[in-house]
């Protein structure tokens, strides 16, 4: 039996429950809304649950007034909250005669933009919260011996990071990617050919960590740049990538203006291109820009209040990631060589900023100081680093 691995979010959900009607906990599918929202209505002495993927569940809600009157007095989980906007009136409704906090958990697997109607029928009333596939943190309680490696070629879905073994683990994720193109886009509203929109997504694979070419891609999509952008917003609505913004900050520089994407996952990554092993990862293209990837996930989903970008001048200085909260601005260059070497670009880059307090993570044992304000620091310590700064 796989032990339950304690999720970083917990605590903020509970304390949402305190304060607003309605926490949604919006995430990917599979990424283990369902199992947390369990833990968390099990501390709660009246609850109820519904599935609403489920035929049975939903027909208890074929009359949602009569169903919420009924249980007032509950925390009321409504899961794949997508599947029934109609919902929202009525939950508000309820809201607004109780009056109390803590009324319902909803589960999604699209951002508030997706959900729309949400946002719009329960504005003033819900407090959305990010829900990620397992993080570094979480599953070194777990398993302390098995260090960054598995997780890091795995990704952290629960199925895929727990699998009894790497093909294992590879095969649940082809089978997601599968699911995640011929039915949950569909359900979405979405009318992408699932061939298509395989096709971009390993593109983008490809072209991890890179700057985003809108032009390129449609040109080998047979599609317009407008396209892309609709594409790339579907993806990154449903969780599945990242698009960094750069920093333009007010120096004297020519400055990129694309922005950067990610496949959010690394596992999700290396399943689109076909890397099975951590020998197969040793030996690929993206090795480089998946830990970069890998290590932009670990730090944004664990330090929440932090505006994240990239910053690079067309001379080529430049910073894998800038954190910035309020006037508190951090440096953190990422690199995959357990002996890491940073360019003139990164010091440049650093000037050009004015910060005093930069990062190079990379896989080693122990942090040591490169120079003064910058330390090379192992990912499972980077975040309270960051943390402690404020």
């Amino acid at each position: 039996m796989k032990a339950f691995i304690h999720r970083l979010i917990t605590r903020t959900i509970q304390r949402k429950l305190k304060t607003s009607p309605v926490v949604a906990i919006l995430g990917p599918r599979q990424c283990g809304k369902t199992t947390l929202a369990h833990a968390i209505m099990s501390q709660i002495k009246e609850s109820v649950y519904l599935d609403l993927e489920r035929g049975s569940d939903l027909n208890k809600l074929q009359e949602p007034e009569l169903f919420f009157s009924l249980n007032d007095d509950r925390l009321i989980c409504l899961d794949e909250v997508q599947r029934a906007p109609e919902l929202f009136p009525e939950m508000r409704s309820k809201i607004d005669r109780n009056g109390k906090t803590g009324q319902f958990l909803v589960l999604g697997s699209a951002s508030p933009d997706l959900l729309k109607q949400t946002s719009e029928t329960l504005a003033g009333r819900i407090a959305f919260v990010e829900l990620t596939p397992f993080l570094l943190g979480e599953v070194s309680e777990v398993s302390p011996n098995d260090g960054v490696r598995s997780i890091w070629l795995r990704g952290g879905f629960p199925r895929s990071y727990l699998a009894d073994t790497d093909i294992d683990s590879y095969e649940w994720r082809r089978d997601f990617i599968r699911t995640f193109l011929e039915r949950d886009i569909l359900q979405l509203g979405a009318s992408i050919p699932p061939l298509r929109l395989e096709r971009f997504w390993q593109m983008c694979a490809h072209m991890h960590g890179q700057l985003l070419n809108r032009s390129s891609l449609g040109d080998s999509l047979g599609v317009s740049h407008h396209t892309i952008n609709n594409y790339v917003a579907l993806l990154e609505k449903t969780f599945m990538l990242r698009v960094l913004q750069p920093f333009h900050a007010n120096v004297k520089k020519r400055l990129i203006k694309s922005p950067k994407i990610y496949i959010r996952d690394s596992g999700m990554a290396h399943a689109l291109l076909s890397v099975e092993t951590h020998n197969d990862l040793l030996g690929h293209p993206v090795y480089g820009a998946s830990w970069e990837g890998f290590v932009i996930e670990n730090i944004i989903g664990t330090l929440p209040g932090w505006n994240a970008f990239f910053y690079r001048s067309v001379a080529g200085a430049e910073i894998d990631l800038v954190l910035e909260r309020g006037r508190r601005r951090v440096a953190i260059e990422i690199k995959a060589s357990t002996s890491p070497k940073v360019s003139r670009g990164f010091w440049n880059s650093l000037a050009d900023l004015s910060i005093e307090t930069a990062y190079v993570v990379a896989p080693v044992d122990s942090p040591y100081p490169l120079k003064d304000g910058v330390q090379v620091m192992p990912l499972s310590l980077i975040n309270k680093a960051i943390a402690d700064l404020t």
